[in-house]
């Protein structure tokens, strides 16, 4: 079977955000969707910097229509995830973001805030609203890393509402599981977007 460039294709995603916000549980669950949807090669993996709550966090997720051979993430990723947009002042962001790719923010703010001179598109939607009104809060703390996981479907079209919905249920008991699929439902919904955005098969494994 020959194969053509989409389906040798690696996606790779990065996720920015605070100790506590669950980055790196929203990278893995996002890798588990990815491969109900049909992607046979996925990786999700951490990078720690400052091990302390609130210290900035990176994590990646990786997927691809065929197994991943190589482990090493690119240096830059097709969609950048930011779970607080204040880091947009603390990290470098956008260094890590194809020209071509696409930004996603928690922010209640429009896409057009973010808007930079390079040619990408920008998706934000307020999770933390949406995370609060459904419920999802510990210890007055609002839980935003699975609702934002709409925002990815809504935005990049790469996986489906119906994938991420199972893989949300397969990590939380049933109740969770109902509050935390809710604010990705309501999130997807409310997400807004500078321009349509469609993925371009250029890292090929």
């Amino acid at each position: 079977m020959v194969l053509n460039d989409r389906d040798q294709a690696i996606i790779n995603v990065t996720w920015h955000g605070r100790g506590g916000q669950g980055a790196v549980t929203a990278a893995m669950i996002l890798a588990e969707a990815a491969y109900i949807d049909g992607y046979k090669g996925v990786t999700a993996a951490p990078f720690f910097g400052v091990e302390r709550r609130g210290a900035p966090i990176t994590a990646t997720t990786r997927f691809s229509k065929i197994p991943i051979r190589t482990l090493t993430p690119t240096a830059k990723a097709e969609v950048v995830v930011v779970l607080d947009e204040r880091l947009m002042q603390a990290v470098d962001v956008l260094g890590g973001l194809k020209p071509d790719g696409l930004l996603i923010l928690n922010s209640s703010n429009p896409p057009e805030k973010f808007c930079t001179d390079m040619d990408i598109a920008v998706a934000t939607s307020d999770a933390n609203s949406i995370a609060e009104e459904v419920g999802l809060m510990v210890a007055g703390t609002v839980l935003i890393n699975t609702s934002l996981l709409g925002a990815f479907s809504r935005a990049s079209s790469l996986v489906s509402m119906e994938s991420l919905e199972k893989a949300i249920s397969k990590n939380f008991n049933p109740k969770a599981a109902q509050l935390n699929i809710r604010g990705a439902q309501l999130t997807y919904e409310a997400t807004r977007m500078n321009r349509l955005w469609q993925f371009k098969e250029k890292s090929i494994l």
